[in-house]
């Protein structure tokens, strides 16, 4: 299977929005399979394709079933990660009835919406593959639902910025406005960290050349991200930058202007179209 590591360095959070939403779709009981089924009764049912598209939270769906139940049996036939078309089986599922149909929305509506994230972002990560360019994601995700989504994110072949607001530090333009500039904010920001012991990595928002200029007297800066600059600028900046810090481009940046951007020689491109803009993949899970 197609494992990353994700799981396993998520597992509690993971966990935590596991045991949530099984409680949001579950409350006080599943009264309509309480009704006519049983959990003496052992059923099966294949997870299947009903558009084409990237895979993605097949081992999320094997944690579901089994922390629902440990005797669940899974069988993966396609991996995260794979391209699937209508028709595929992605996995059988065997266990009482009334735990697998309690589980079952759960998983398809992690599933539909991770391959979703997975295929949008392996057509986009595509796009600049004839370059250096890594594809990052952004915070703009659904809310609890984050660690899913940027899982997500790796299937599909891009990887994650910042998980949340707490292992990074990010300088945007209303931190250095407030602050009175650029420099004043990461003077500030330098004397927290120390104070703190924090070992973080650093990230400014830039949104011209002197504030580019500002940036190289603190050559401790983990990025530089270049907000809202079309290719020429980019371009400027990356020259004045000069290889010294690594360097993000940001901001209204679409597939129809990635391959330009990527092209500029910038690290790094990071959309939040990736999580906030991706449409679910149809997927069914069905009895045999």
């Amino acid at each position: 299977m197609h494992k990353n590591h994700f799981l396993k360095d998520y597992k509690n959070e993971i966990d935590l929005f596991i045991a949530a939403a099984i409680s949001e779709d579950i409350g006080n009981g599943d009264h309509t399979s309480q009704s006519c089924l049983s959990n003496n009764n052992i059923s099966r049912a294949n997870l299947l394709v009903k558009e084409a598209g990237i895979i993605a939270g097949v081992e999320l769906a094997e944690h579901i079933f089994k922390t629902k139940n440990k005797t669940f049996i899974f069988e993966a036939k396609i991996n995260d990660g794979a391209w699937v078309n209508p028709g595929d089986v992605v996995f059988t599922i065997e266990g009482p009835q009334l735990e697998l149909l309690a589980t079952e929305r759960l998983v398809l509506n992690c599933m539909q919406r991770m391959s979703g994230v997975a295929t949008l972002t392996y057509q986009t990560a595509d796009l600049i593959k004839h370059t250096s360019c890594k594809l990052l994601d952004t915070r703009k995700t659904t809310p609890n639902f984050r660690y899913p989504e940027k899982w997500a994110v790796r299937i599909g072949g891009g990887e994650n910025h910042r998980m949340g607001l707490f292992d990074m530090i990010m300088i945007k333009d209303n931190h250095v406005d407030f602050c009175g500039s650029t420099a004043e904010a990461l003077s500030k920001t330098k004397k927290y960290l120390e104070a703190n012991n924090l070992n973080i990595p650093v990230i400014i928002e830039v949104r011209n050349q002197s504030e580019i200029r500002a940036c190289l007297d603190f050559p401790w800066i983990h990025r530089i991200l270049l907000d809202n600059m079309n290719p020429e600028v980019l371009k400027e900046g990356l020259k004045i930058i000069d290889g010294k810090i690594t360097t993000e481009a940001s901001g209204n940046i679409t597939k129809e202007t990635i391959a330009a951007v990527a092209e500029t020689g910038v690290d790094y491109v990071s959309l939040g179209a990736l999580t906030h803009s991706a449409r679910n993949i149809d997927l069914s899970l069905k009895a045999v």
